[in-house]
């Protein structure tokens, strides 16, 4: 946490992730231009953020695309803010969040993308095996997800019920065990009726005994979409990270994650 407190002390460093905030993946020449700021000092400023994990970069191509990651301040205000007066808060962050709908008007052409990181305590091997198996995506994500994990192949999110239902399908893109595994994602009742899905890449990043896992969800259809993930995605990794870490789930429902397609 004291990374993370150093990094929030700057005026300039919270002016960053306030631009990303309001568009998140930008380069750092865009961050530059936004900010009238010097390459090298937007730089120094950056690698504190990333240090701090509030600032997660995301290579495509040559360029680096730089996203902000919520996770630490949200542990922050679990800590030492919302067990003091959640009721309270949570009435005021409601109030705010509404008043940010009516104002916010999408003037972008942009496709929304969607990136969460997050530690755990586990080999890379496990984590792939968490991500790929699909007794245990039935455990932490109340749904199987059944493949064969290779390139081409198709994948199926299906029910546990007893129904055999299918909710998600999609194609593998890539799959390159145990660090990156990239897949379409989208509803099962409409696929391949649109022209596009959206788009999941799994990031696995090995540091001597934790992972560093990366999710990006690209090409999601609008801000709907975008909200819909940004509760879904944190909690079906906050189940797969204790599954791992303890061998246990959260005690909490399984989260549904809701489809997304374009």
């Amino acid at each position: 946490m004291d990374s993370v407190f150093k990094a929030l002390a700057d005026p300039t460093r919270r002016l960053l992730l306030d631009r990303l905030r309001a568009d998140n993946g930008q380069t750092l020449s865009r961050l530059c231009e936004d900010l009238g700021m010097a390459r090298q000092s937007a730089t120094q400023h950056l690698d504190i953020l990333q240090r701090a994990n509030l600032v997660t970069v995301v290579r495509r191509g040559r360029e680096r695309l730089h996203y902000l990651n919520p996770t630490p301040i949200h542990e922050v205000q679990e800590r030492w803010i919302s067990e003091f007066d959640r009721p309270r808060l949570q009435a005021l962050d409601a109030i705010k969040k509404r008043a940010e709908e009516y104002a916010m008007t999408d003037t972008s052409a942009a496709v929304p993308t969607y990136v969460y990181v997050t530690y755990i305590r586990a080999s890379a091997q496990q984590v792939w095996h968490a991500l790929t198996d699909a007794d245990l995506t039935a455990r932490y994500w109340g749904h199987a997800n059944v493949s064969d994990w290779q390139p081409g192949s198709r994948w199926e999110h299906r029910r546990v019920d007893g129904s055999g239902a299918v909710d998600l399908v999609g194609r593998v893109i890539a799959a390159e065990p145990p660090t990156r595994l990239v897949i379409t994602f989208e509803d099962a009742s409409e696929e391949r009726r649109d022209k596009e899905a959206s788009v999941v890449t799994f990031l696995v990043e090995p540091h001597q005994d934790i992972v560093r896992l990366t999710v990006t969800h690209e090409n999601l259809p609008d801000q709907k979409g975008l909200n819909e993930i940004s509760q879904g995605w944190p909690a079906v990794l906050a189940n797969l990270k204790s599954l791992l870490e303890t061998g246990e789930v959260l005690p909490q429902a399984p989260w549904e994650m809701a489809p997304t397609r374009s």
